[in-house]
């Protein structure tokens, strides 16, 4: 509804509406609904499917694929996979986000749902805009943070210097990142972090902002050209749109195992390199 707004597809009492416009009893709001178009989705690849049921799969996504293109772009991406995995069924999603509920960075790999009916799609999207599903990840980064665990809580918003960057800003949204140190060796540091709340780049920001910036990232840190930042989305402990709590994780992605393998030995790395099998616990509140 919000993108059928800025297109000037949605009138009150004949004037085009705005996000801001006010309805009143008695006032006529109209909309204009194009018929869904879909984008030919991108074939000739499969993505690791770690749950799946009537209203949401859940997959490991690697490094290196979008979530979805910029505005023409035909080129490999999640929900053009997902598109041809939905068949005829994708008709009945927005044109623009078919089943898509959350993002990861291109470069971040690990655990994303996608749902499979709009209606879930939904139950799913309003969890996560009201903070009721807990997220980990992994991380590699370059330092050792000052406090072995802490909350890191700190506005965000566009850079204003670069727009194509996000930074940490007094006039950003409020954002709120818990980690905790798991392994160091003096240089680099293996933390498990929790985003409380979901913005643009959220984890990188923050992590750079403490003075130890994601290994390898190349916006935030110090890595162009050294490989892909090592980050990876870990867990998911996510309302079921059916009822109950799913708890689904990703195995870290073999670079990060590396990595981890060389700062924290063999037993950390272990830990990351294989996860507990899904559930659905059917007693707990969603």
């Amino acid at each position: 509804m919000q993108r059928l707004v800025e297109r000037g597809l949605v009138a009150v009492n004949g004037a085009a509406a705005r996000k801001s416009t006010t309805v009143a009893p008695g006032d006529r709001v109209s909309v204009t609904l194009a018929e869904t178009e879909h984008a030919a989705g991108a074939a000739g690849f499969e993505l690791p499917v770690l749950y799946e049921d009537e209203y949401l799969a859940a997959i490991d996504k690697p490094a290196g694929l979008a979530v979805h293109g910029a505005p023409g772009d035909a080129g490999p991406s999640v929900a053009g996979w997902w598109l041809v995995r939905l068949g005829d069924s994708a008709r009945e999603f927005d044109a623009e986000r078919p089943g898509i509920v959350h993002r990861l960075d291109k470069d971040t790999s690990g655990i994303m749902l996608l749902a499979k009916t709009p209606a879930a799609q939904a139950a799913l999207s309003r969890a996560f805009e009201e903070r009721r599903v807990k997220k980990t990840y992994v991380a590699v980064v370059d330092g050792v943070p000052a406090q072995p665990r802490a909350v890191i809580e700190a506005p965000i918003d566009r850079d204003p210097r670069d727009r194509t960057r996000m930074a940490v800003t007094a006039r950003g949204r409020p954002a709120r990142t818990e980690y905790a140190v798991v392994a160091s060796d003096g240089r680099r540091s293996v933390l498990e972090v929790r985003p409380e709340t979901g913005r643009t780049h959220q984890i990188r920001v923050h992590l750079a902002a403490i003075g130890t910036p994601v290994s390898h990232d190349a916006v935030y840190g110090t890595g162009a050209g050294r490989g892909r930042q090592l980050l990876h989305a870990l867990m998911l402990r996510v309302p079921h749109p059916a009822g109950g709590v799913l708890r689904a994780g990703a195995p870290a992605a073999a670079d990060i195992i590396e990595a981890i393998r060389a700062i924290g030995g063999e037993a950390v790395a272990s830990g990351y390199a294989a996860v507990a099998p899904p559930t659905i616990e059917r007693g707990e509140a969603s």
